[in-house]
């Protein structure tokens, strides 16, 4: 853990366990394997899907929150000496074999206090994480569940550890990778369901004023699936974020 301690050097994926289901662990390895990649980390050949779900499953209980952190291993300075890679699981019980509907939308603000960077490295998720941090401090301070947080551009990016989607006039949108925001997995699982059943789907750069012109918000990550949210009561409607959210269930096989 020492680089990953001193340095950051290190990538992790939050992934969730439904009754020792894990439906999103392929595509949950594959940003892994692209991360470890990107950063210059040796990626062992049976670091697959069937390797983490029987390392996964031997430790978390059947509902779960599950991270899985790799670091790259220890010597060097800024400048590694070794780039095989370790890993480490913690977990979490969760009370839940589905994804469940929240009844109170999200109540979001716009985070002034840091701005995230676009390069290479933008989309993984790495321990590097202290904007994240600041911006929930910042939320917490201004009385919201959550916070928008900007790019270096002063766009829109994503939540403090969610994607972002919004309605407009029955079209539905959400920042291209290009902004800078993390290559969510329940983004993808979104955007193909979206496509799939026929909505009219756009990425696209979206501003702080903009944002409060939407017909609806929702923000997603691997552990809530879809949540619906607002900014300061503008959007008042829920219907076609929950008719996704249905869609969704079924996609993953929960709608029973």
């Amino acid at each position: 853990m020492q680089r990953a301690i001193f340095y950051a050097d290190s990538l992790f994926e939050t992934i969730r366990v439904f009754a020792r289901r894990i439906p999103l662990l392929d595509a949950h390895v594959a940003r892994l394997r692209k991360g470890m990649k990107a950063v210059g980390m040796e990626v062992p050949e049976h670091w697959n899907t069937d390797f983490f779900y029987k390392e996964i499953t031997k430790v978390a209980p059947a509902n779960a929150r599950v991270r899985l952190t790799v670091y790259r291993s220890p010597g060097g300075l800024y400048l590694p000496e070794d780039n095989t890679p370790q890993w480490m699981l913690t977990t979490a019980e969760l009370p839940s074999a589905r994804l469940e509907w929240l009844e109170k939308p999200v109540q979001l603000g716009i985070c002034q206090r840091v701005r995230l960077p676009v390069d290479d490295f933008s989309n993984f998720k790495t321990l590097n994480a202290a904007r994240y941090v600041q911006a929930a401090i910042e939320a917490r301070e201004q009385g919201w569940n959550d916070g928008l947080v900007l790019n270096a551009y002063g766009r829109i990016c994503e939540a403090t550890s969610s994607n972002v989607f919004w309605w407009k006039e029955g079209q539905l949108f959400t920042p291209p990778l290009s902004e800078g925001c993390v290559a969510g997995v329940m983004r993808d699982v979104v955007l193909q369901t979206a496509l799939k059943n026929g909505i009219n789907t756009t990425t696209l750069p979206l501003t702080p004023e903009q944002v409060l012109l939407a017909d609806e918000l929702f923000l997603t990550n691997a552990i809530r699936g879809i949540m619906p949210a607002q900014m300061a009561g503008t959007q008042t409607g829920q219907e076609r974020s929950l008719a996704l959210f249905e869609l969704v269930l079924v996609k993953l096989k929960m709608n029973q």
